[in-house]
Formats: structure tokens, C-alpha cells, sequence
């Protein structure tokens, strides 16, 4: 099982990939959390070019959208594939989705040219089911401001204007729009337990989980 985490950034997508790796093992599960992008070594390197703010900030659309590609093409061939081939569950934050959103609409590369480098990268593989995490770009723009008081990196992304952002959630929009049997819309905005409560139940019709009975945490 290939299960994937999107949404915009400030969406608390990391936070909750992670609960729900730990949930998984809790029953039993072989679950494998990894991120994109880096998630292996020579990925890493090229997530340091992507994020940085500071010596990077003329990085040209077409140059992001390849190191991004460069960086899942080894991820996948490295660590998501044998664990997949394995047996295993394999839990990534973000992958194919980030692309058509970000470089795709946020950037305004084409869409068409975009899958076919993705494809390539991939080998074509797809998530069994995609989380997607609703939420304003605004508000998630907010949240991240704030995480940065925290000790969270503000990066080269994040500095993006709103109106990119906004592209970035419309497109979302249209992906969950164009493919409603892969992604599952999970309500972001509450507390982490409320939303982590979605994501179980959303996972229960995928995974072998105990049945949850309805929680008072949801307003």
C-alpha cells in the first residue's frame, strides 16, 4: 500500500504522516515514512538547493521542477519500490501531486510536459490513495509563519507571494477534482486530534484497522 500526504504548505501534513506511521505500526502494520524531497542521501542534497531562501531565490521554474524529479527519481528507485515490493506500507509527504500543483499551476509549467517528465522519474508509479488536506492558503500561510517561532524553516517556497499559493490550492482543487477515487479530502482545519480522527477513518476503508466509533472531538 503506497499512501501519500498533500496540501499546501502550513496544511500540517508532516505532522499528521507522521502520527499516522506511528498509528499503523501500532497495529501491526510494516510502514515506512519518507518525505519529499530528499528521503535518501543524494535526495537530501538536492532538497538543501531546493528550500534555500537565501542563495537560490532566482532558481528558474523548469530547473525546480527537475531537481524535484531528480530527487523522487531516486527516492523511488531506492527506498519506496523495495519496501513496496517487500510487502510493506510505504507513507510519503508529498510526491507526484506537489509537482502538478506547485510547478504545475503555481508556476504555470505545462501540464501535459509535466507528466510525461513525472512518469519518467516515477516509472509510472502511482499512490494507491492520496490525503489531501483542505485548507486555505491564508490560513496555512499563517500557520507556518507561525511555526517559524518554533524553530520551523521558513523556505524558498514559503517566500513565494500569496497569489502562488492561491494558483497552488486551485490546483489542488483540480486534481481532487479529476481524480475522486484516489483522493481523500481530510477537513484541516481543528485540532490535530480531530484531524488525525479523519485520517483513521479515511484509512480504515484501505488498511486493516479497528472500527472507530464517532468522536466527540469533531465540531
Amino acid at each position: 500500500m503506497f499512501i501519500t500526504f498533500e496540501g499546501v504548505d502550513g496544511s500540517g501534513k508532516t505532522t499528521q504522516a507522521r502520527r499516522t506511521v506511528a498509528y499503523l505500526q501500532q497495529y501491526g502494520h510494516d510502514v515506512l515514512y519518507t518525505r519529499e524531497p530528499g528521503g535518501t542521501p543524494i535526495g537530501d542534497q538536492v532538497r538543501e538547493i531546493l528550500l534555500d531562501n537565501m542563495d537560490n531565490t532566482d532558481m528558474h521554474a523548469r530547473t525546480e521542477l527537475l531537481l524535484f524529479c531528480a530527487s523522487r527519481a531516486q527516492l523511488v528507485a531506492e527506498v519506496i519500490t523495495p519496501h513496496l515490493e517487500g510487502g510493506g506500507i510505504v507513507i510519503c509527504d508529498r510526491y507526484i501531486d506537489s509537482t502538478l500543483a506547485y510547478q504545475g499551476y503555481g508556476h504555470g509549467l505545462n501540464l501535459k510536459g509535466l507528466r510525461h517528465v513525472v512518469n519518467f522519474a516515477t516509472g509510472g508509479l502511482l499512490p494507491d490513495v492520496t490525503l489531501y488536506l483542505e485548507i486555505t492558503p491564508e490560513t496555512a500561510l499563517k500557520r507556518r509563519a507561525k511555526g517559524t517561532l518554533f524553530g520551523e524553516d521558513w523556505n524558498r517556497l514559503d517566500d513565494m507571494e500569496l497569489a502562488f499559493h492561491q494558483r497552488v490550492h486551485k490546483g489542488y482543487r483540480e486534481l481532487l477534482l479529476a481524480e475522486p477515487a484516489r483522493f481523500v479530502e481530510i477537513d484541516a482545519i481543528g485540532s490535530p486530534e480531530a484531524i488525525q480522527d479523519s485520517i483513521r477513518r479515511a484509512l480504515s476503508a484501505y488498511v486493516d484497522l479497528p472500527q472507530l466509533k464517532p468522536s466527540s472531538r469533531h465540531n
